[in-house]
């Protein structure tokens, strides 16, 4: 798998991860909070997948 591979599916399963987070205090999934978890989580799985790829 290649380092850009990796990253793309860090991306994914962080974006996804934080989308779901605030589902859990009855928050929707597209309410501003999940947005904006939305974002931290991709960038969380961003910075983790080019850690792992170095």
């Amino acid at each position: 798998m290649s380092s850009k591979s990796t990253i793309m599916v860090f991306m994914i399963v962080g974006s996804t991860i934080g989308s779901l987070i605030p589902t859990l205090w009855g928050a929707g999934l597209f309410d501003t909070s999940s947005v904006i978890f939305t974002a931290m989580g991709g960038g969380f799985g961003i910075w983790l997948g080019l850690r792992i790829s170095n």
